[in-house]
C-alpha cells in the first residue's frame, strides 16, 4: 500500500487522524493533514482505506494492496 496526500484539498476534517493516528497526523498551525507513513504495515490498511473513503475532500489516495 502506498499513500498520498493532497494538502491543497485538505480541510481538517480530522477524521484520518481519529481513524488511523498512526499514519495521519495533523499541523497544529491549521489543522492540515500530516502523512506520518505512505507504506504502513499491513494491520493499518483497512484504518487507512476507511480514512480515505471518509474524507470529505478525497484528499488521500490509496493505492496497491500491499
Amino acid at each position: 500500500m502506498k499513500i498520498t496526500v493532497d494538502e491543497a484539498k485538505c480541510c481538517a476534517a480530522g477524521q484520518c487522524v481519529l481513524l488511523a493516528p498512526e499514519v495521519f497526523d495533523q499541523r497544529d498551525e491549521d489543522g492540515i493533514v500530516l502523512l506520518l507513513d505512505a507504506e504502513p504495515a499491513e494491520e493499518h490498511h483497512a484504518a487507512v482505506r476507511e480514512a480515505a473513503g471518509v474524507c470529505p475532500t478525497l484528499a488521500i489516495d490509496v493505492s496497491g494492496t500491499a
